[in-house]
């Protein structure tokens, strides 16, 4: 194990529902991704599969975020007319 914060679970998973947190004060599905995999690199780390080194569980935290954010936009996607296209200008006259 780690001998820094790092390497702990619990940093881990305190930094993940610290994400959370911020994702219900600033909504759109941000730092949702990043909390799961924070959560998930914690439990990697808690149950000893997360290799040591600080560079090794940042690029495992990485890869779990981009999955976790990958399978929420499958999930949650873009609601239909969720995105406004326009037609014409503001300044054209008719």
């Amino acid at each position: 194990m780690l001998p820094t914060i790092a390497g702990t679970w619990w940093a881990w998973v305190i930094l993940g529902f610290a994400l959370g947190v911020l994702e219900v004060l600033a909504p759109g599905y941000i730092f949702l991704g990043f909390a799961i995999g924070a959560v998930l690199t914690g439990v990697l780390v808690g149950i000893g599969l997360a290799p040591g080194g600080l560079a090794a569980l940042v690029l495992i935290f990485a890869i779990l975020s981009v999955a976790a954010w990958a399978v929420l936009r499958r999930v949650v996607g873009v609601r239909e007319g969720q995105v406004k296209i326009w037609d014409r200008d503001i300044n054209d006259q008719r």
